[in-house]
């Protein structure tokens, strides 16, 4: 045997030495880096085995029941029937509605099984039912993402379009107006009206899903600037002005959200219909049939009937002082009835035009000292303020709203003015 020979035997010996070592040897950072490989993450339902089954995603389609669902996935009806009696404590699957998203997991072999079936009611809840073997129900919850955004804007034609105008969901103007419910009539927004909020937006997944929390807000209607401070006094968030009274009154502005007033109060009003002059003493507000009305302070039902010229009408007894009444409903809300109690924006009636009346709308009647009144022209205070304790952690929050809506230099001026006023 040549020497080069043996050289080339001698470093092939060493070589296969080397690699049998470094293929046996446990590296302390590869061995955690596979120890977490390991770990099992939890799919957007917190399912720890999804990612081992087959996904199916789809919505509940018109007319669809649970058992159309789960037997096109190979479940058999009376197996559907066990579920539906075993979970009808926890999930009445008689419930699932059109156009909700559900999600299958199965397991495949020869036939595909079904394990996993989630119900989403909204973007955030949830229900899974495990069906594989025992029967469970488990309700769960999307992680929700706040993020507070700021929006300001001169109204030209609406306060709904000019939110639309900047991309901003609609559902804001909804909100706003149920912030400044006692102090703005919405139906009297004029062109020149301007406002700035600052809101929470809710994201899932990255998906915008709603709005939260109006976090504070300033709204100028007819040259008058309305403030409104979001705060937690204990008995709930609730919103004050910048004296800490609360922007809660006895009775809200008006009984509808959106609408216009076609009649107002008068002591002679020509009748459309009878054609002659007569006291119209109340207000007539233009809305679509079957627009909700709502009640405009707490009280008691007096009367809930057809009552002639009115058609269907709703009394409702407020207190010693206050009754207010709603004229040619189309129908009544759930529950109202004489005796009823109600709660201040409750759903009392729907509009319609039952009775004498031209067309849908609201006859909206009120009452001080047992003479009918003009409700417009009322003036009602606000309901119980801001508990001193509170004062300091209001001003603190007050202050940061301040400087979120851009108000920062606004801030000297208006203490100077409340300053004064408590002096005079």
């Amino acid at each position: 045997m040549t020497l080069k020979k043996l050289y080339s035997i001698f470093f092939l010996a060493v070589s296969v030495f080397i690699c049998s070592c470094t293929v046996n040897e446990k590296d302390p950072e590869t061995e955690a880096l596979n120890a977490d490989t390991l770990v099992v993450e939890k799919n957007e339902f917190g399912i720890e085995d999804a990612d081992s089954l087959n996904e199916f995603k789809s919505e509940v389609q018109k007319n669809e029941t649970i058992s159309d669902i789960l037997n096109a996935h190979n479940v058999s009806y009376r197996r559907i029937h066990e579920i539906a009696g075993e979970i009808k404590d926890s999930f009445d699957v008689r419930k699932i509605r059109p156009g909700k998203k559900y999600t299958i997991y199965s397991e495949t072999d020869s036939v595909e099984h079904v394990k996993y079936f989630v119900y989403q009611q909204n973007p955030v809840e949830y229900v899974i039912l495990n069906i594989a073997d025992s029967i469970t129900v488990k309700n769960g919850e999307k992680e929700v993402v706040i993020r507070e955004k700021t929006v300001s804007g001169i109204i030209d034609y609406s306060l709904y379009q000019t939110l639309s105008e900047q991309n901003v969901t609609p559902v804001l103007a909804g909100s706003l107006s149920e912030v400044y419910a006692w102090q703005i009539d919405f139906f009297r927004i004029q062109k020149g009206d301007s406002f700035t909020a600052v809101y929470e937006e809710k994201y899932i997944d990255d998906v915008f899903v709603g709005i939260g929390k109006i976090l504070g807000a300033k709204f100028t209607h007819f040259k008058n600037d309305y403030f409104a401070y979001g705060f937690d006094d204990g008995n709930g968030f609730t919103y004050f002005d910048e004296e800490g009274n609360s922007l809660r009154k006895e009775f809200l502005k008006t009984p509808l959200k959106f609408s216009r007033i076609s009649s107002r109060f008068s002591y002679s009003r020509l009748h459309p219909i009878l054609k002659t002059r007569r006291p119209h003493l109340g207000i007539d507000f233009a809305a679509p049939s079957g627009t909700p009305v709502r009640a405009v302070g707490d009280g008691v039902i007096a009367e809930a009937k057809y009552k002639g010229q009115a058609g269907r009408l709703v009394k409702i007894r407020h207190n010693g002082t206050y009754q207010s009444a709603y004229l040619h409903l189309s129908r009544y809300g759930k529950g109202i009835k004489t005796g009823t109690k109600v709660r201040q924006g409750q759903i009392i009636g729907y509009v319609g035009s039952s009775g004498l009346s031209t067309g849908p709308h609201l006859d909206f009647r009120f009452w001080k000292n047992g003479q009918l009144v003009n409700y417009l022209t009322q003036k009602f205070p606000p309901t119980k303020p801001l508990e001193k304790e509170y004062f300091t952690e209001f001003n603190s929050a007050k202050s940061v709203i301040y400087g979120k809506l851009g108000l920062n230099n606004q801030i000297a001026v208006i203490e100077k003015n409340n300053q004064e006023n408590k002096k005079s």
